[in-house]
């Protein structure tokens, strides 16, 4: 995007500006970087926030809503919840496509139709088919805006160290703390509303859309500068033939399939230590209120120390060892308050771990994407990576049914992200800057 000797000396600036002044409490860093951003910038990360207090304000609760109030079987809940993330995840693909050829105001402002859409025709869904159209709605509008947004952040946070303002990955943490707030947010409003009724629930998602989509409609431009549209084809072989994308793809993919943990190794975990998995609702808040109010500074840290690859290998090292941490715990067999330290443990080491390799990997996709193709980069960073934890949970949930002794299977699970660090590919020398 610029040449070498550009890059060099806007990091020179930038870090010779950085040793002038003393440094800043967190609070007044992040105040600064807000204040700094492009109006289109703050408009998506903005975004990023509001589209997750709509989604979590309805989407925890739906399982519940799908075996009880419409009476489905439980294999049937869990084919709806896995039809709403393959057509979420697994089109993302196609999503990132769209913005490439039409830009990403038409894209973003398709995808908040649809949510509104989607959220209003579940709130009325009263039959099974009805239910599984609705979701799958919803998650095709998430498939359309999310590559849209989270493209056009990518490309922004280039543009921004190229203006000599710090490393893109400043941004991009920024844009994470964002969502992670959305998700702390949003299952809190859904609960208050739940009150009411799960209509309630869903109407009220709709409105954080319609928001959205006001906003989007006034404050997104027709054409964004430096964003080329792409109307040839090809795009699938060229992603497909290139190597070192598709070797981030499975060290990103290693750490989702990680992440998905949560929701299936940690409740058996918690299960077993405290008798009832009352404990997880308290390790996913920690793991939000980690990501609020330590990625900035983490980031930060890294910035100053790591270029992308090391930053993601440091990140895969610290999420093998929170597994490491309960595969160790678990001979001794302590239960009640001791039992659940190493669950503690891993969540924390877990959410450190992500921290620094959600921000780098994103940032690392605009140096490797073909020009004016981002959009298909960054949907393709998350269809490839879904496919891969969708493999791995299969993997994963025939691996606890074993009765293997109880340590194996997170001895296993520590090994993938440990395996994973041969798999990051090395920086191309003049390829971005340091994380």
């Amino acid at each position: 995007m610029t040449d070498l000797l550009s890059r060099v000396l806007a990091r020179k600036a930038t870090r010779t500006s950085d040793a002038g002044t003393p440094p800043k409490s967190p609070r007044e860093s992040t105040w600064r970087l807000c204040k700094d951003l492009s109006p289109l910038l703050r408009l998506l990360i903005l975004t990023q926030l509001a589209f997750n207090i709509g989604f979590y304000a309805v989407l925890p609760f739906l399982a519940e809503h799908l075996g009880t109030a419409i009476g489905m079987a439980g294999w049937l809940v869990g084919f709806v919840l896995g039809l709403r993330t393959f057509s979420q995840q697994g089109l993302f693909v196609v999503g990132g496509w769209l913005v490439d050829r039409f830009g990403v105001r038409p894209v973003v402002l398709a995808g908040c139709v649809l949510r509104i859409a989607g959220f209003v025709w579940l709130g009325y869904a009263e039959a099974s088919w009805t239910v599984i159209g609705a979701v799958l709605v919803i998650g095709f509008a998430a498939a359309l805006f999310s590559p849209a947004v989270e493209s056009e952040v990518a490309r922004q946070s280039v543009v921004w160290e190229e203006d000599g303002r710090g490393p893109r990955t400043r941004v991009l943490a920024l844009f994470s703390v964002a969502g992670q707030a959305g998700a702390f947010v949003g299952p809190l409003l859904g609960a208050l509303l739940l009150a009411v009724d799960f209509r309630t629930a869903c109407l009220a998602g709709a409105a954080v859309f319609v928001l959205v989509l006001a906003g989007h409609l006034w404050l997104m431009p027709q054409h964004i500068p430096g964003r080329i549209r792409v109307r040839k084809r090809g795009g699938a072989r060229v992603l497909l033939r290139d190597r070192r994308f598709l070797a981030l793809c499975c060290a990103y993919g290693t750490y989702l399939l990680a992440y998905n943990q949560l929701y299936l190794a940690l409740p058996d975990e918690v299960q077993r230590a405290a008798g009832s998995q009352a404990p997880l609702s308290w390790l996913f808040a920690l793991s939000s209120v980690l990501v609020v109010f330590a990625q900035l500074p983490v980031t930060r840290w890294a910035g100053d120390r790591l270029d992308l690859r090391r930053s993601m290998t440091a990140g895969l090292l610290l999420i093998a060892s929170g597994f490491a941490v309960v595969a160790a715990a678990r001979p001794a067999g302590w239960t009640g308050t001791a039992g659940l330290l190493p669950a503690a443990g891993f969540v924390i080491l877990l959410t450190v771990g992500q921290m620094l390799v959600v921000p780098a990997a994103r940032a690392w996709v605009p140096d490797l994407a073909e020009e004016g193709r981002l959009g298909l980069y960054m949907g393709a960073l998350s269809s490839v990576s879904g496919l891969i934890v969708l493999a791995g949970s299969a993997a994963t949930g025939f691996l606890l049914d074993l009765g293997l002794p109880a340590a194996v299977p997170w001895l296993v699970l520590a090994a993938v992200p440990a395996l994973a660090v041969a798999v990051v590919p090395r920086r191309e020398k003049g390829a971005g800057a340091a994380a």
